[in-house]
């Protein structure tokens, strides 16, 4: 059977049979007796695999997809993705040594972020990634180690774009930004770069993320190409990648959709060949991580109390949101809105009620879902949070009332 939801879209990667949610085919009980406690992230690496050839048929075959290693660089994930992707891209000197660990080639690794450290920009030039400067600082930085060093480090621009993309979950460019170097700055910022002992490799255009409308990444994708194009005339060496940034969402809330890729796919066919006649030695790149493993995870907690205060009942677990920020509403959110929830060894129930799922740290902050339709759970039932493979674990407050860390489970 599909997992369904009343209000949430049906989730097409988790079976429920006998009444218990499985990932892949173990049920979610027996993974808990796997883990020896609660709470606990798992992954299905079969979703991973699914997403990334639903990518490959959507999108044309020069497509080069990367796999954004913030999204949740638990090494095995890691090392599941390798051999399906064509490159990863990292955010710090720590996810550049899992990377690396992992067996990626450093041909097919970028760095980016906009406070990189002296000591990472060296780790990142000895290991002969590129690095998407994001600042002039950065490349006088990556000049003098590469004088020091002997080395020729290989460089891209992050651009901050003049443009957003429209109705992103999250805006990463136009307007005032920390990240990247404003569209108009770059041809100056090319010159100079001219004159530096660095290896140009090209633009790295990143406008937003989880995103779930395709004509809004279309009209990205399409004025990224256009503003590449445009700083590519002053560039000072031919452009070996072109990274177009990512954007594309899973549906989290209800009224959610999952992202049609036809249309998107369509539309990158259509702009390679004139993007390929002005760089015909570049590489194009479509960053993602939240697509490829969001929907593959579930945050699994026990209800330790049942507990009705005033008509409403509460589930109290030993799960939240210092192990899952996002879930509780406090990782972006403007408005909280529940992620798909269910009591996980009881999914159906003979009974449902309204009910909210609390976790054991003294803030009212701590809630992963706020009345919404359950079976009727009981002391020990387990409680799942779906859509929890990305930006889980690693994005939460895990030292706050010093509760132990969660295992990570690959299945």
């Amino acid at each position: 059977m599909t997992l369904q939801f009343q209000e949430h879209e049906a989730h097409p990667w988790f079976e429920v049979r006998d009444d218990v949610l499985c990932v892949g085919s173990v049920p979610v009980t027996e993974v808990a007796l796997r883990a020896a406690r609660t709470p606990f992230y798992v992954y299905d690496r079969s979703v991973m695999t699914r997403k990334v050839r639903l990518l490959r048929d959507a999108l044309p075959g020069d497509i080069h997809i990367h796999y954004a290693v913030k999204a949740n660089p638990m090494p095995e994930v890691v090392s599941h993705f390798l051999g399906m992707v064509d490159g990863l891209d990292v955010a710090s000197g720590g996810e550049l040594a899992v990377a690396l660990a992992a067996g990626a080639s450093p041909s097919g690794i970028s760095f980016a972020g906009p406070g990189k450290s002296a000591p990472e920009l060296r780790q990142a030039v000895e290991a002969g990634v590129t690095i998407n400067a994001e600042s002039a600082r950065e490349l006088r930085e990556l000049a003098r180690i590469g004088r020091q060093t002997g080395r020729r480090p290989l460089v891209a621009l992050r651009v901050n774009p003049d443009f957003e993309l429209k109705t992103s979950g999250m805006k990463m460019g136009g307007g005032s930004r920390q990240f990247g170097i404003d569209a108009e700055a770059v041809p100056a910022i090319l010159a100079e770069f001219a004159s530096m002992p660095l290896e140009f490799r090209g633009f790295h255009i990143f406008s937003g993320s989880q995103n779930l409308r395709p004509e809004a990444i279309i009209e990205a994708q399409d004025r990224t190409v256009e503003l590449a194009l445009r700083l590519a005339d002053s560039a000072p060496g031919p452009v070996h990648m072109l990274n177009l940034g990512g954007g594309l969402g899973i549906p989290y809330f209800a009224g959610e959709r999952s992202l049609d890729l036809a249309p998107i796919g369509r539309n990158l066919a259509r702009l390679l060949p004139s993007i390929r006649g002005r760089m015909p030695a570049a590489e194009f790149i479509i960053e993602l991580g939240r697509f490829l493993v969001g929907e593959s995870g579930l945050y699994v907690c026990r209800v330790i109390d049942r507990k009705i205060s005033r008509g409403q009942v509460f589930l109290v677990t030993d799960g939240g949101l210092h192990h899952h920020l996002a879930a509780s509403g406090n990782f972006g959110q403007v408005l909280r809105k529940n992620y798909p929830v269910v009591v996980a060894s009881r999914v159906r129930g003979s009974r449902r009620e309204t009910a909210s799922v609390v976790g054991p740290l003294c803030t009212p902050l701590d809630l992963l879902a706020d009345r919404m339709d359950l079976a009727e759970a009981r002391e020990g039932d387990l409680v799942a949070v779906l859509q929890s493979g990305a930006y889980g674990l690693t994005a939460s407050p895990l030292g706050f009332l010093s509760h132990p860390r969660p295992a990570e489970i690959l299945i």
